[in-house]
């Protein structure tokens, strides 16, 4: 507004020269500012994206990993069901049963195992079957009992007693995976197979730290004998 009131005066008058000059002055002034503003608007627009939109920032904030292993066994269980549906797609006609994972050397579970891993096969079969019906599967508890079970200390619905099961509906596909235990953990690998043909239509692997479950020790059991470890936290 200042300059077109100078430059309007220049018009009326020959005597206003100098306010030209003054007029480029503003003018460039003016122009120079609003370049460095856009300038500095744009900067800041691309950094506020580059912040908020770049996936690799938002995953080293939010990283499971970065948190102790212990009670996190969670995490390992989802990683391992996206490997192991990654190329299925639910169906309403199929139908699944997730059985207990197994140390592969044995095929059943050992009580008298001192693992720290120990009760991982029992955790990986309901965490399995939480996985597979959150994604849309549909999955048959076959422990179901045919009626609720009470007594002085529980009442539930599930049991491990043959005479008390309900009929088993029909089944299509079995979850299930063996573990490998080693020093610091077990290889987990878990296959969907068909019941029909014993076809295994996907298979997953992954690792499951010691610590999931209980603090690293420094005394352990390996093959009946106890060891101790260097280095415990």
């Amino acid at each position: 507004m200042f300059g077109l009131i100078q430059l309007a005066g220049y018009k009326r008058s020959a005597s206003n020269a100098p306010k030209i000059a003054g007029y480029c002055t503003v003018q460039g002034f003016l122009r120079s500012t609003s370049r460095a503003i856009s300038a500095g608007l744009i900067l800041a627009i691309i950094g506020g994206c580059q912040s908020s939109d770049d996936p690799k920032a938002q995953m080293s904030q939010s990283d499971p990993l970065a948190v102790p292993a212990l009670g996190n066994v969670e995490y390992h269980t989802y990683v391992l069901a996206n490997e192991l549906f990654a190329d299925l797609r639910p169906s309403r006609q199929a139908r699944y049963a997730v059985a207990g994972f197994v140390p592969v050397d044995t095929m059943k579970y050992n009580k008298n195992d001192q693992h720290p891993l120990m009760m991982l096969g029992h955790q990986l079969e309901q965490g399995m079957m939480t996985e597979a019906t959150k994604r849309g599967f549909t999955t048959q508890e076959f422990k179901l009992s045919n009626d609720i079970i009470v007594n002085d200390e529980s009442d539930r619905v599930l049991t491990r007693n043959i005479d008390q099961l309900s009929d088993i509906e029909r089944v299509d596909f079995y979850i299930t995976g063996t573990l490998v235990y080693q020093q610091s953990g077990a290889v987990v690998n878990a296959r969907i197979i068909n019941v029909r043909n014993k076809d295994v239509v996907a298979a997953a692997t992954r690792f499951f730290p010691a610590e999931i479950f209980w603090e690293e020790e420094r005394v352990t059991s390996r093959n009946g004998r106890l060891y101790r470890t260097e280095g415990g936290r």
